[in-house]
């Protein structure tokens, strides 16, 4: 090995061997004295004290030196035995570079939350999703039916995004039974389903789960009260249930006006509200602007707390409209159903999607009737006008035909928020330069 080997970051073995050196110096040093051996002098410094600081460093440096020791067998067992020096030492530097990352809280639910959770985990660990619990279609909402609990699937997706775990695990996890009773229905929901039958609690339940599973961050139910999402449309219709509102917004060509819950003031999570107010950043997507994201800041607690927090605020907008949901929006309007909902809600920054699709996928979404939001240069400048920071850049990531967010892009984007707005507070100019550095560096590295 090269000693420019040594010298680099890594496990941190290598410090904690020289600060055990350091005690046993010290401790023969200070029982020099006594023995009178080595005749060397102090200088007046009390020897015991000496002695008893030198035994302190050897066991602090026996400490930690086990505790990395530990973690490169956690790293050789994930990796199947396989041992790489050189991939643990930056798998190890990386994870102290994520635990001192911002805190970011993300807001929402459906296939949008838990793609861009794929992509915060890389630049941090203090992440926090709050996940709407007004799903009441597919295998969530026959859980919810039968079981009377709150409905596992978009909160499933959130824990498997932020987990750590073989790809093989999350197959499972992701399994859809195909035949019989159980048709249609995942065996992650069975899970959850199992784990909230031995628990006191669905949040509880959730928090056990997320600790068999390594989750990075936390997953929280926006609420553990059972809400039931309605909706008015233009024409005056109330819709009642999540998973009916697009399809009869459709059957009656009638768009969204306004939608409400029911009780009218449930009570949010109490770690949901407490992560909106230590946060850097809150953001709102990406999902379904009127069942995903929308039914979370209907909850008076969740609203007032976004209201309160220091926190910098960020919407993203899907990529593309939804039939039945937002047919034929635009950015602005998707910003407006947001500020005409919660009207002491500001938003700070907005996350636009400025990349194009291929025209056969184009040809597919809009004979589903669903097409690429692209914002005009005067829709642009009234979304400034109001005040709000907009950020482009080409998001599009197809696969499968299907049109998502690119998770890396986004979450780096999130992160030059951090940035740009000096958010960590470590209460050390010094640290803050060396965070920002190593954060900076990070970007340009994934």
């Amino acid at each position: 090995m090269k000693i420019g080997d040594w010298l680099k970051p890594g496990l941190q073995i290598k410090r904690w061997f020289l600060i055990g050196l350091i005690g046993i110096g010290l401790l023969v040093i200070s029982l020099s004295y006594y023995v009178n051996l080595l005749g060397i002098s102090h200088n007046g410094v009390p020897n015991i004290l000496l002695g008893l600081f030198g035994g302190f460093l050897i066991i602090y440096a026996l400490k930690s030196g086990i505790s990395s020791l530990l973690t490169v067998c956690y790293f050789q067992n994930s990796m199947q035995g396989k041992l790489d020096r050189t991939k643990i030492n930056k798998l190890f530097y990386d994870k102290r570079i994520l635990v001192k990352g911002p805190k970011i809280v993300v807001i929402g639910g459906g296939t949008g939350l838990s793609v861009l959770l794929r992509g915060l985990k890389l630049f941090t660990s203090n992440i926090t999703a709050i996940v709407t619990v007004a799903d009441d279609g597919g295998g969530s909402g026959k859980l919810r039916e039968d079981l009377g609990m709150l409905p596992p699937g978009d909160i499933r997706n959130c824990i498997l995004a932020l987990a750590e775990m073989e790809p093989t695990m999350e197959q499972l996890l992701q399994y859809r039974f195909e035949e019989g009773s159980l048709k249609g229905q995942s065996f992650g929901n069975l899970l959850i389903a199992s784990m909230n039958g031995i628990s006191n609690n669905f949040e509880e339940a959730i928090k056990k789960i997320s600790e068999v599973l390594a989750v990075t961050g936390n997953v929280y139910p926006v609420t553990l009260e059972d809400i039931t999402l309605y909706a008015k449309l233009k024409n005056g219709t109330i819709v009642e249930g999540e998973s009916n509102i697009p399809e009869k917004s459709i059957q009656e060509d009638s768009p969204i006006e306004r939608i409400f819950i029911k009780p009218q003031q449930p009570k949010a999570l109490k770690e949901a509200m407490e992560a909106i107010q230590q946060a850097d950043v809150v953001v709102l997507g990406p999902g379904s602007l009127y069942t995903s994201i929308i039914p979370n800041l209907l909850i008076n607690d969740i609203r007032e707390s976004l209201v309160k927090t220091g926190a910098k605020k960020v919407y993203i907008p899907n990529v593309m409209t939804q039939p039945g949901e937002t047919t034929n929006y635009s950015v602005l309007m998707h910003l407006e159903a947001i500020l005409d909902h919660c009207q002491k809600v500001s938003i700070d920054h907005i996350i636009i999607n400025q990349g194009t699709i291929p025209k056969e996928v184009k040809e597919k979404y809009l004979s589903e009737g669903a097409e690429l939001i692209q914002p005009s240069s005067e829709e642009l400048a009234e979304i400034r006008g109001l005040g709000i920071d907009i950020m482009e850049a080409d998001l599009v990531d197809i696969k499968k035909d299907y049109v998502r967010h690119d998770a890396i892009k986004l979450s780096k984007m999130i992160v030059e928020v951090v940035l740009q707005n000096k958010l960590p507070r470590h209460g050390n100019k010094l640290r803050d330069f060396i965070y920002f550095k190593q954060l900076k560096k990070k970007i340009n590295k994934t």
